[in-house]
């Protein structure tokens, strides 16, 4: 066996227990991809052709706003409307759903789970995206190989907020490199870090391509030793391609074009700056020099290129099977390993749960001092039912904003790791809303054990039940109404939605209050019925004054008490005849239709259906004409 590390090796020896994939060129030919804003639209990228083959590291170059990103974009299938041309795989059209399956796309912010170690993260994706059927032992290995590969050794118990720059985009590769993916996109994998740390990156990078991975990258600005690691450079100019072809071949090129690159010069700098127009309107030459990425310089690499091919038909000898590239692990599994490190998440931020348990401690004295034992006092009891309504808003807020604030930064990371196929939504929103139920639970009985003993609420076993039963449920839809506001808006959107629409819920809670048994405008009664917190309020009044009560005492020192009937109060408040059961049963009923409702906009967020962006495209439009209106 060749040594680890040695030359000849070339990085094989280090992943030979990866899961075996066959190779996969990549080719396009007459891409464009237009951005339509109203009526205005514009054209990034202009008919381009290319090639990038497997075994082979590809640097995508060009000035800022020439299309780097966005065709790196569109060849991974992150962005689709708006593009058109032919991309193929091993020379058939690529099948989109297949090829999102077979590549991953590890974007230029790195995007990792917090709260995380390097050991951590690695072994919850191996179970992830290596399946149960394979045994922990070989997983282990596979870890350690990639750790050993791109030096990650050192950070294995390091948190995944205090690593470096370089070992979070170390980090970032190597979950994606698990499941050994044909194909590997990286969004400027160098941007953030040193020259040592790039060298670094982009050497590890080449040791990954050389397994016969097609590995290509989006770049900036290059160093030249950079720049001639790299096997193939695409020159992306104006949204076309101004060269095609070897690194060590941009130089030669320039030449036949009598632009000479000076000696001490960096030829990545040069062709830049020749691309952006610095040196002139040379552009359209060079665009018909390589007829618009049709022809390719490979020139003196044509060793080098059978050196690789010889290298992958080595890596996939005795045959590939045919791979289907459906989730390796079972949704079952996924669902385990996911709630594990929601939990772990959630136990580890301990500033947070201090937070929320100072918060519930905080407002359970203010409004136990507020209501301060007036649950049995017959001339207090307006004031009483003013609790069970402060109880119902307490369980509105607290649990909703939370999300608001923190669930679209969350939606980033689910973007990733769910467009790299490391999980389905269904484990995934299953294990969110498990993972969040029993903090949920407990911080509400820390408030509830406060307030209700407190106020004097009637310690009867089975009112207290009910009273902690109904604020439970609405704490719970609120959190989920509040899933369901953040994982289709911005973390600025969200804090503003959720408190809005919170308001007709809180004024339908209470309409009608005080009418008796007089009906009311069908509309505002429908309307009513639409408010989870009428429902809850009802629960908490019935669980208080629900018959069988007695009588509530009159102070000595007052001299009628009007409210003293726990019945007449209950009619008065027009809640007569209100089930406890069919509130809860609402509640219940609410409660399954707000998740369904969050799962239902995060799923459209990742991916929408036609009816979904048909809707965001009429947005647009109706936008387009109010701006353009003022």
């Amino acid at each position: 066996m060749e040594a680890a590390g040695a030359p000849s090796a070339l990085g094989r020896a280090h992943l030979s227990h990866l899961p075996q994939r066959p190779p996969v060129n990549l080719s396009f030919q007459d891409l464009t991809y237009t951005v339509t804003n109203g009526k205005a639209s514009k054209i990034i990228l202009r008919g381009i052709n290319g090639e990038f083959r497997s075994g082979q590291l590809t640097a995508i170059l060009g000035p800022s706003g020439a299309g780097k990103s966005t065709l790196l974009n569109v060849l991974a299938g992150y962005k689709v409307n708006g593009a058109s041309g032919i991309i193929s795989t091993n020379g058939e059209q690529r099948n989109l759903r297949q090829f999102r399956k077979l590549s991953r796309y590890i974007m230029q912010e790195d995007l990792l789970q917090p709260l995380i170690t390097v050991r951590e993260a690695m072994i919850m994706a191996a179970d992830l995206k290596l399946g149960s059927a394979m045994s922990k032992q070989r997983k282990a290995v596979i870890v350690e190989e990639i750790v050993q590969l791109l030096r990650l050794d050192k950070a294995w118990d390091t948190s995944s907020e205090r690593l470096s720059g370089g070992e979070r985009k170390r980090l970032s590769i190597a979950l994606e490199l698990l499941n050994n993916p044909p194909v590997i996109f990286l969004d400027e994998p160098t941007t953030g870090l040193d020259d040592v740390a790039s060298s670094t990156c982009v050497s590890l990078l080449k040791r990954v391509a050389r397994g016969g991975r097609t590995v290509v990258c989006s770049l900036h600005t290059p160093s030249a030793r950079l720049f001639s690691v790299f096997d193939h450079v695409y020159v992306v100019a104006d949204g076309r391609c101004a060269y095609q072809g070897t690194a060590s071949g941009v130089v030669p090129f320039l030449n036949e074009l009598q632009l000479p690159c000076p000696k001490t010069y960096n030829p990545a700098d040069f062709v830049i700056e020749v691309s952006s127009g610095e040196y002139g309107s040379h552009v359209d030459r060079m665009v018909a020099a390589v007829d618009n990425g049709k022809y390719q310089r490979w020139r003196d690499y044509e060793v080098e290129d059978r050196y690789q091919e010889m290298e992958i038909e080595q890596l996939n000898a005795g045959g590939v099977q045919k791979h289907t590239y459906r989730y390796e692990s079972t949704a079952s599994t996924q669902f385990v390993v996911l709630l594990k490190r929601m939990l772990l998440q959630t136990v580890r931020n301990r500033d947070y749960l201090w937070l929320r348990v100072g918060l519930h401690l905080f407002l359970g004295i203010i409004i136990a001092m507020l209501f301060y034992r007036i649950g049995f006092d017959a001339s207090k009891t307006i004031f009483n039912f003013g609790f069970c309504y402060a109880c119902i808003i307490a369980m509105l807020y607290i649990p909703m904003m939370p999300i608001l604030l923190a669930f679209p930064k969350e939606v980033q990371l689910i973007r990733r790791e769910y467009f790299n196929r490391w999980y389905g939504l269904k484990p995934y929103y299953a294990a969110l809303v498990i993972s969040r139920t029993p903090a949920t639970i407990f911080f509400s009985l820390i408030y509830l054990s406060i307030v209700y003993p407190l106020t004097s609420q009637p310690m009867e076993t089975s009112r207290i039940l009910m009273f902690i039963s109904v604020c439970i449920l609405v704490a719970l839809i609120s959190e989920s109404m509040g899933t369901a506001i953040s994982s289709s808006l911005s973390v600025v959107n969200s804090v503003f939605m959720g408190p809005v629409l919170s308001v007709p819920l809180m004024l339908l809670a209470v309409y009608g209050m005080g009418s008796g048994d007089h009906p009311l405008p069908i509309l505002w009664k429908l309307a009513r019925y639409c408010s989870f917190m009428r429902y809850g309020l009802e629960g908490l009044v019935v669980a208080i004054y629900g018959p069988p009560r007695d009588d509530l005492i009159c102070p000595d020192h007052v001299v009628y008490c009007e409210y003293k009937n726990p019945n007449y109060f209950v009619n008065l408040m027009g809640m007569s005849g209100v089930s406890f059961w069919v509130d809860i049963g609402m509640l219940s009923l609410m409660l399954v239709a707000t998740h369904a409702a969050g799962y239902y906009l995060l799923r459209q967020r990742l991916s929408p259906n036609y009816a979904f962006r048909a809707i965001k495209v009429i947005g647009r439009f109706v936008k387009t004409k109010i701006s353009l209106s003022h």
